[in-house]
């Protein structure tokens, strides 16, 4: 079953042992943030910095910002007490890093009450390989995040200009989120001085189909936002199109015809889908 349509745009990374960036994270037109616990921590750092993030998170002051926690990976020292921490957390959703089968989602959904959401990030050869079944591991599971720095290293890759060597990948791990309904987020871009570069990547991801980009810095979070959302041409053309569907419908017409071209229900129903965004969209902007 499909997820209610909810803004995921921009996604941003936030190193959850740094009590400045949590704090100026409150006031950033992100759509999400990924409170980390993992890479942007030093290891002699990993309990303060969950001590610290789950403070921040239980002053409840981000807004309409999904809140997420990404806990150290499973065999990790950290990775049972991250994760209980987090499940007791008004986060609404624990990311799971180093996700490469099922049993491993499973492990960490358990660990979860009802209700908390569990996001998985595919970042090895053989999560890729396994996307579906990741997908599949369990209801919590609601969104599929690419990792593609830790893949380049895996597959020996270069960061091209249009991401070739993870093409394959990435329509991988967004098959099997669309299999299953969940949601799917392209990866990092991390050249901070190529704005050129990172907007590019992000209109390649949303061709793709993502429905939006994970961040590693506050800067890149207009353009992410910009590029993700359906722009204005979109949204009227998607009204015209649920407008006409519905005349027809209310006249007893079976064909629907559109500027010259037949409109089915699969055009409906992501027209749909397109104005449900924009709508959320604006209602979180309102609610910032």
């Amino acid at each position: 079953m499909a997820q209610p349509v909810r803004p995921r745009r921009s996604v941003l990374y936030m190193p959850g042992s740094n009590a400045r960036a949590l704090e100026k994270a409150k006031s950033l037109p992100a759509d999400a943030l990924i409170l980390d616990l993992e890479d942007a921590v030093a290891p002699d750092a990993k309990v303060a910095a969950r001590d610290q993030v789950v403070g921040a998170v239980e002053q409840g002051s981000y807004g309409p910002r999904e809140v997420v926690i990404r806990v150290n990976g499973s065999g990790t020292p950290w990775h049972a007490d991250d994760l209980a921490a987090a499940a007791a957390s008004r986060a609404e959703a624990v990311l799971l890093p180093k996700v490469e089968g099922a049993g491993q989602v499973r492990a960490a959904a358990a660990a979860l009450p009802e209700g908390m959401d569990l996001w998985c990030m595919i970042e090895t050869p053989l999560a890729i390989l396994h996307a579906e079944e990741i997908a599949a591991a369990s209801p919590a599971v609601r969104c599929l995040v690419m990792g593609t720095s830790d893949l380049a290293t895996d597959l020996n890759a270069l960061h091209t200009p249009r991401r070739e060597p993870f093409l394959t990948s990435l329509s991988l791990c967004l098959l099997a989120a669309r299999a299953y309904g969940l949601a799917a987020l392209d990866g990092v871009y991390l050249d901070l001085e190529n704005d050129d570069g990172f907007e590019a990547a992000c209109h390649q991801g949303r061709d793709l189909g993502f429905d939006g980009k994970t961040l590693i810095h506050p800067r890149q979070v207009e353009p992410a936002n910009r590029v993700f959302a359906p722009s204005n041409q979109d949204i009227t053309e998607a009204d015209i199109i649920v407008t006409a569907f519905e005349q027809a419908q209310a006249e007893g017409k079976g064909v629907v015809v559109v500027n010259g071209q037949l409109v089915e229900n699969l055009h409906v129903a992501a027209a749909r889908r397109l104005l449900a965004l924009a709508d959320a969209i604006t209602a979180r902007q309102e609610g910032a």
